[in-house]
C-alpha cells in the first residue's frame, strides 16, 4: 500500500487526482471481469486509504475533463462526480464477486461527502438510484446486513445537506457551495424517503416481500440498471469457465479495516452525541450520524460476501432467526443456514435510520417549491434549480452532526488478503512458460511462534 510519506506528498497537490482517475478507469474497465476481481479490491482499498484524508475530499472538487474515453454517462462536473458515477456502475453492473466491496465503496463516498460541492444532476441521480434500489423491501429483508448500505447512503445525503448546501455549517467551507442538483433530486424522489420511514415491520409484509423476490429470481433477476443479470448471492462461477484465477481470502469487513475518527475534534464528549434513545422513540437523534445502525450488527458487507461472514449482532439487537435446510451429524459439512428476518430485527434498525435532517429539508422546501411552481406557472426545472441555489436552510435544520471519517487501518485480515493475492498472481503469471510443470507447488503460510 501507499507509504505514509508518499501519501502526504501526493495529497498536498492535485497530483492525487492523477492517481485517482487511472484507478477509476481500471475499476470501471474491470468491473465485469472475474479474472480481475483482485485488482478491483486493490484499487478500492487505495481509494479507501485516500478517502480518510480531508485533502482528498477537497481535491475532488476540481473540474473533470476527460483525457481518455471512459464507458460512463456524459456529464459536466468534478472528479467527485466521476467517483460517484463509476461506483454506481460497479454496483449496478459489476460481477457478483464484487458484492463484498459495496460497503467499502459507500464508505469512501461517506468519507468525502462533507467536502463535495456542486454535484452534477447525473451523479445526484445515481445516488438516489442506489437508495431507491437498496430500500426495496425484498432487498432489505433478504440478508442480515443489507440495511447497512442504506445507513451509508443516508449519511452521505446528511453530510452534503448539512455541510455543503449553504455553507454555514462549517467555517472553513465556502458559502453557497450549491448542491442544488442533489436537493432537487431528493425533492423529486421524496417518496423513496417516505416509503423508507414507513417501512412495514409486520411478519406478513416481510414474508410477502421475500416471496415476490423468490418468484423474480426464478425468471432471472434483472440488475439494478435493468439489464439481465444473475440474482444476488448467485455463485461466482457463472463467469467464464476455465479462467485462471487465484483463490482469494474472504474480503475483510469494513469495520475491521477502518477506524472512526472525528474530522474536527471538539471539547464536548462525542459519546454524549450518540444515537442512544429510549424505547418507543421512533424519531432518530442524529448526533453521530448513522453509526449506531452500522455498529448494531457489526458492519459487515452486503449479501453474497465471499467467504464466511464473521459479523454478529450487537447487544441491542435481537438474535436473528435462522433455520437450517437440513442437519445431519453424518455429513462432512452442514448446509448453510437460511436467513429468516423477524419483525423485531427490522424494528431494531428502522428506528435508528438517520432521516431527521432529510425529512426536515423536505418539510421546509417542498411547500416552497410547490408554491413557486403554482404562482409562477413554472414547468422548467432550471427555474426551480435557480430558486434552490438562492435558498437557505440555516437555522431550519437540526444541529450539524460532527464529521466522522472512517480511516483505513491495516490488520491481520487485510495482510492475509494481500499476501494471498500477491503469491497467487506470482504463480499465475509464471504459468507460461510452464516452469511449474511436473512440480508440486503449494502455497502455504509459515506461522511465526
Amino acid at each position: 500500500m501507499l507509504g505514509i510519506k508518499l501519501l502526504f506528498f501526493v495529497l498536498k497537490s492535485s497530483d492525487v487526482l492523477q492517481i485517482t482517475v487511472p484507478i477509476l478507469y481500471h475499476l470501471n474497465e474491470c468491473r465485469a471481469d472475474q479474472a480481475r476481481v483482485g485488482l478491483m479490491h486493490i484499487g478500492v482499498f487505495i481509494l479507501l486509504l485516500l478517502s480518510g484524508e480531508r485533502n482528498f475530499g477537497v481535491r475532488l472538487n476540481k473540474p473533470y475533463t476527460a483525457a481518455v474515453a471512459m464507458d460512463v454517462p456524459v456529464f459536466s462536473g468534478t472528479h467527485g462526480d466521476l467517483l460517484i458515477i463509476v461506483f454506481h456502475k460497479i454496483i449496478t453492473t459489476g460481477h457478483q464477486r464484487l458484492q463484498p466491496l459495496f460497503d467499502c465503496l459507500l464508505t469512501i463516498l461517506v468519507n468525502v461527502s462533507p467536502y463535495l460541492k456542486t454535484l452534477s444532476m447525473v451523479s445526484a441521480t445515481k445516488l438516489l438510484h442506489l437508495l431507491e434500489a437498496f430500500t426495496t423491501p425484498w432487498f432489505l429483508f433478504s440478508a442480515p446486513n443489507n440495511h447497512h448500505l442504506v445507513f451509508f447512503l443516508l449519511e452521505i445525503f446528511n453530510n452534503i445537506i448539512q455541510y455543503q448546501f449553504d455553507g454555514e455549517a462549517e467555517k472553513e467551507m465556502l458559502r453557497g457551495s450549491g448542491n442544488s442538483n442533489l436537493v432537487y433530486t431528493i425533492i423529486r424522489k421524496r417518496q423513496v424517503f417516505h416509503n423508507l420511514a414507513n417501512l412495514p415491520t409486520d411478519h406478513g409484509t416481510i414474508d410477502k416481500s421475500l416471496s415476490k423476490r423468490s418468484k423474480a429470481e426464478a425468471v432471472r433477476q434483472p440488475s439494478l440498471d435493468g439489464s439481465s443479470r444473475a440474482p444476488a448471492g448467485a455463485a461466482a462461477g457463472l463467469a467464464e469457465q476455465g479462467a485462471l484465477k487465484a483463490t482469494l481470502a474472504a474480503t475483510p469487513r469494513i469495520d475491521s479495516m477502518t477506524e472512526k475518527e472525528s474530522a474536527h475534534p471538539q471539547p464536548v464528549n462525542i459519546a454524549e452525541l450518540s444515537l442512544a434513545e429510549p424505547a418507543g422513540v421512533s424519531r432518530p437523534q442524529e448526533g453521530s450520524t448513522s453509526d449506531a445502525g452500522h455498529e448494531e450488527t457489526g458492519g459487515a458487507a452486503a449479501a453474497g460476501q465471499a467467504g464466511p461472514s464473521t459479523s454478529s449482532p450487537g447487544p441491542s439487537s435481537p438474535t436473528p432467526t435462522t433455520s437450517s435446510a437440513a442437519t445431519s451429524s453424518g455429513t462432512r459439512s452442514a448446509p448453510p443456514e437460511r436467513w429468516v428476518p423477524t419483525s423485531q430485527w427490522v424494528s431494531s434498525w428502522k428506528n435508528k435510520l438517520p432521516l431527521q435532517t432529510i425529512m426536515r429539508l423536505l418539510q421546509v422546501l417542498v411547500p416552497q417549491v410547490e408554491k413557486i411552481c403554482i404562482d409562477k406557472g413554472l414547468t422548467d426545472e432550471s427555474e426551480i434549480l435557480k430558486f434552490l441555489q438562492h435558498g437557505t436552510l440555516v437555522g431550519l435544520l437540526p444541529v450539524p452532526h460532527p464529521i466522522l471519517i472512517r480511516k483505513y487501518q491495516a490488520n491481520s485480515g487485510t495482510t492475509l488478503w494481500f499476501r494471498t493475492y500477491m503469491w497467487g498472481v506470482i504463480y499465475l503469471r509464471n504459468v507460461e512458460p510452464p516452469i511449474w510443470f511436473d512440480t508440486d507447488v503449494k502455497l502455504f503460510e509459515i506461522q511465526r511462534m
